[in-house]
């Protein structure tokens, strides 16, 4: 090992440049010429590539993410939808505000004391963004360490499987009705440490029937037992039921309503039927987009 290689290593683990060249993105040329950079003018190692444009901001940012255990991808991954902004940009504005949200949740729900760990994720129609806040919020959850499992309650029009792009022969539905076991449904969302996926599966002929049976009680008590957070995205509630016994079962919902597209009159009539049906209303999200 040259004396360079030696000073990439040095430290209680790999530095950025070590990572860089191990993963190909820095040739040992480049980053000789980054380190005599630095040393000469006391920068930090990734402030020299930078300048010497030998690097990119986003090159910084996912070695620091390697660095920290604090695993996200980088642009041009298409192991998942970009619609999962949290896993692709973990520092742009929408992505904070999901951090605030889970903090609220952590203070609110998620501590030791309520003894939460579902939270369904509700909203009156489709298109409002039920199912982005579920998806990223799961990511948030993970990133934070959490041991969190996302699962694909609407078993009329689901998409968390295109989402992580996740096989959904099996799933949910299979679950209910007798055809599977929990454990060959749920996947690993292996590109994102800590977060799996439960997808909803085939489609029913009955979904609102599925949800209502006493299985989906016992298997969402077995999934709290196991995970730090479980996150359940549900179908549009003015449209069917079927959000009630999942809404029960968890105990816990958030509502999200989209800006200049939701109703105020849908939007109180479900935060009143959650209510009288005695889930705990945990707040609500305003969908900016």
């Amino acid at each position: 090992m040259n004396a360079m290689t030696e000073q990439l290593q040095s430290g209680a683990g790999p530095s950025i440049g070590a990572i860089l060249i191990d993963s190909g993105r820095l040739t040992i040329d480049a980053a000789e010429r980054i380190l005599r950079l630095q040393q000469k003018e006391g920068m930090r190692f990734g402030d020299a590539a930078l300048q010497l444009g030998l690097l990119g901001e986003d090159d910084i940012q996912q070695v620091l993410s390697r660095q920290y255990d604090y695993t996200y991808l980088a642009a041009d991954d298409d192991s998942m939808s970009s619609e999962v902004v949290a896993a692709f940009k973990p520092f742009s504005p929408v992505v904070e505000q999901l951090r605030l949200l889970r903090s609220q949740l952590l203070l609110r729900w998620f501590d030791v004391d309520s003894g939460g760990r579902a939270l369904a994720v509700l909203s009156p129609d489709a298109g409002e963004g039920r199912s982005f806040v579920a998806a990223n919020l799961a990511v948030v959850f993970a990133q934070l360490g959490q041991r969190t499992l996302l699962v694909d309650a609407d078993l009329r029009r689901p998409c968390q499987h295109r989402l992580f792009r996740i096989p959904d022969k099996h799933g949910l539905s299979s679950i209910l009705a007798g055809r599977a076991e929990l454990a060959e449904c749920i996947g690993s969302v292996t590109r994102l440490k800590n977060l799996s996926l439960l997808p909803a599966g085939a489609v029913p002929p009955n979904p609102q029937e599925l949800l209502s049976r006493p299985q989906f009680a016992a298997m969402l008590s077995a999934l709290c037992g196991s995970y730090d957070v479980v996150i359940v995205d549900t179908p549009p509630a003015a449209r069917t039921a079927d959000h009630q016994p999942i809404a029960s079962r968890a105990r816990g919902a958030i509502v999200v309503a989209r800006k200049h597209l939701s109703s105020a009159q849908r939007l109180q009539a479900l935060v009143r039927s959650l209510q009288e049906s005695g889930t705990v209303v945990v707040g609500s999200v305003l969908n900016q987009g």
